[in-house]
């Protein structure tokens, strides 16, 4: 599995999680307690950015979800 696999399943993971908590993309940055663009949630859910352990941090809080739930993605089956 190449790298932009992996974030695009991570990415994924994060997308249907939010939806299951009924949150927009601007509803989750607005829960995260920094400063930023909803558009740089939609690049993380694309796979087209590349997050930061803070950011999984961030993420994690704000979706009330351990960071490992995030990342619980079957890599194996690309």
């Amino acid at each position: 599995m190449n790298r932009q696999e992996v974030l695009q399943k991570v990415g994924q993971k994060i997308r249907e999680i939010r939806i299951s908590k009924g949150l927009t993309q601007v509803e989750l940055v607005s829960r995260m307690d920094i400063s930023t663009d909803p558009n740089n949630i939609s690049r993380l859910e694309a796979g087209r950015s590349n997050l930061t352990l803070f950011t999984l941090y961030r993420l994690s809080s704000a979706l009330e979800v351990p960071m490992k739930e995030l990342v619980d993605v079957d890599l194996l089956e690309a």
